[in-house]
């Protein structure tokens, strides 16, 4: 039994109608009473409330029947807005959602410095137009979530980036130093992990999500948190030492993981072993769309490389779900079965391992996703179903 104060026990109950309004996108005061447990009392307090708040609006549904319409309770959608903001290495991702979880704007701005002064410049220009663009709506651009291609401490700085070479770096103080509120810094593996869950998993409570990309990195939800471990700095598992004295990485250690397994690192070995100019994972696609036997080899070589980091990483966690996002993955279409062939281990255990289809959007998507939450002040989001993905970005 639950026990505290009436300010406690009210908010309880508005995140149980917020999260199931969420879910079932429309839904009855009735059915709302049903799924809730709560009584029509408590259901029509708090429904006028989050009305009054313009999170949530009525609609009366068409039907063919006999009787009164039914009245649906919705996510009042354009009352605010959440950007999310993907900081990699060669290009920014910006994307906004409405309240209900919709990409509403998307755009990728090429990167063509790394100088950290001129990218905070960049992003605090870039966050105050999107600002103006939904200043009209009630609660406007809400929240803004970035995320960070590196490590990132649990009092939301920077401690390292590896490709910027950057070190302790507080960025949320230097958009603030600009005018920009509300920003959340959070690694950018961690937020692909929020997304997974909150988009395609919900119901897995045990949830890795591993991306293959310019480096790679893990977000851990165990019990349904994310894990972010001591200083924040949990997930770093592509520099984990699989080869020792292997080859050098910008960390400082030799035989790190991403060294082998990354998308650089196929494309690398590609170069050196195919006789066809390889700029780009398309090219290799071409190649595997012809059947090449060569560019198949190359492929196979790098997942057996890959499998030695997921055999490490099972072992370790013994996760429900195992989620793999990589452009190289999605185009192949033997790369779950090649991958398990090396994971044979009598002590690993693992229930299911998936390809995103979230793909390069997964960590802006998750940034969004996480600032709904926060804006809301929910425990938990499901977002299922929803429009959090455009076709011409699918494959980033």
């Amino acid at each position: 039994m639950v026990i505290g104060d009436g300010t406690y026990i009210k908010k309880m109950n508005r995140d149980l109608i917020l999260q199931e309004i969420f879910t079932q996108k429309k839904i009855s005061r009735a059915n709302l009473s049903k799924k809730t447990g709560l009584n029509k009392a408590t259901i029509s307090s708090q429904v006028g409330d989050l009305i009054k708040d313009h999170f949530i609006f009525e609609t009366q549904e068409k039907h063919s029947g006999l009787g009164r319409r039914p009245i649906l309770l919705s996510i009042n959608e354009e009352s605010a807005y959440f950007l999310g903001i993907d900081l990699d290495y060669e290009n920014i991702l910006f994307n906004v959602m409405n309240l209900k979880g919709d990409t509403v704007l998307f755009e990728k701005v090429d990167l063509f410095s790394d100088i950290y002064e001129e990218i905070v410049e960049l992003l605090a220009n870039k966050i105050s137009q999107y600002k103006t663009i939904f200043a009209d709506s009630t609660y406007g651009l809400a929240q803004v979530t970035i995320g960070i291609h590196g490590t990132v401490s649990t009092d939301e700085t920077i401690y390292f980036i590896p490709k910027y070479q950057w070190r302790e770096k507080d960025l949320k103080k230097d958009l603030m130093a600009r005018g920009i509120k509300n920003v959340y810094i959070e690694n950018n593996a961690n937020l692909s992990a929020y997304a997974e869950k909150v988009f395609y998993y919900h119901q897995s409570n045990h949830l890795l999500n591993i991306t293959l990309s310019t480096g790679i990195g893990a977000g851990i939800i165990i019990n349904g948190n994310l894990q972010k471990g001591y200083n924040g700095h949990a997930g770093e598992i592509g520099h984990m030492i699989v080869y020792p004295k292997g080859r050098p990485c910008r960390c400082g250690n030799e035989g790190c993981w991403e060294r082998y397994a990354s998308e650089p690192a196929l494309l690398n070995r590609a170069k050196h072993v195919l006789p066809v100019n390889i700029s780009s994972h398309a090219d290799l696609e071409k190649l595997v769309d012809n059947r090449d036997k060569d560019a198949i080899k190359v492929i196979n070589d790098w997942l057996a490389d890959v499998s030695i980091g997921l055999n490490n990483i099972i072992n370790i966690y013994n996760p429900e779900m195992i989620v793999l996002n990589s452009p190289i993955l999605n185009f192949y279409p033997h790369a779950l079965e090649e991958l398990d062939k090396h994971l044979v281990s009598s002590v690993s255990n693992y229930h299911k391992i998936a390809v995103s289809e979230l793909g390069g959007k997964a960590g802006v998507v998750g940034a969004c996703a996480i600032g709904i939450q926060r804006f809301m002040g929910l425990p938990q989001l499901s977002l299922l179903g929803t429009n959090n993905i455009t076709v011409n970005e699918a494959n980033l």
